[in-house]
């Protein structure tokens, strides 16, 4: 079992740059895949990217890709999400989750952060 805690949000302007951060506490945090979501008012949940279990592999949502980047730190029990050139569209309620891969493509996420608000603009 783990729990999650994501912190570092807050408000910045378009252009800027964000970390995220995702504190683990549990059993066995290597074993997990770690994800990144977000939920913006009135919308879906909506996937980012994730991090295999060892640090060796990341992918990312398409339209995403070269915005963010997914790392952490296993000893530390942390994993990160760097944003850069925020827009106001990527105002939003961001989440980690730690889950098993199922198959090469599909995770099944079981643990959730609180999730930590991002606001963008000027």
């Amino acid at each position: 079992q783990v729990q999650l805690v994501e912190s570092g949000g807050g408000l910045v302007q378009p252009g800027g740059s964000l970390r995220l951060s995702c504190a683990a506490s549990g059993r066995s945090f290597s074993n997990y895949v770690m994800g990144w979501f977000r939920q913006a008012p009135g919308q879906e949940r909506e996937f980012l990217g994730r991090i295999s279990g060892n640090g060796d592999r990341t992918f990312y949502q398409e339209s995403e890709q070269g915005r963010f980047t997914i790392s952490r730190d296993n000893a530390a029990n942390m994993v990160y999400l760097q944003m850069y050139s925020l827009k106001p569209e990527d105002t939003a309620v961001y989440f980690c989750a730690a889950g098993i891969p199922l198959s090469i493509i599909q995770v099944r996420y079981d643990y959730w952060g609180q999730g930590t608000q991002v606001t963008v603009t000027s």
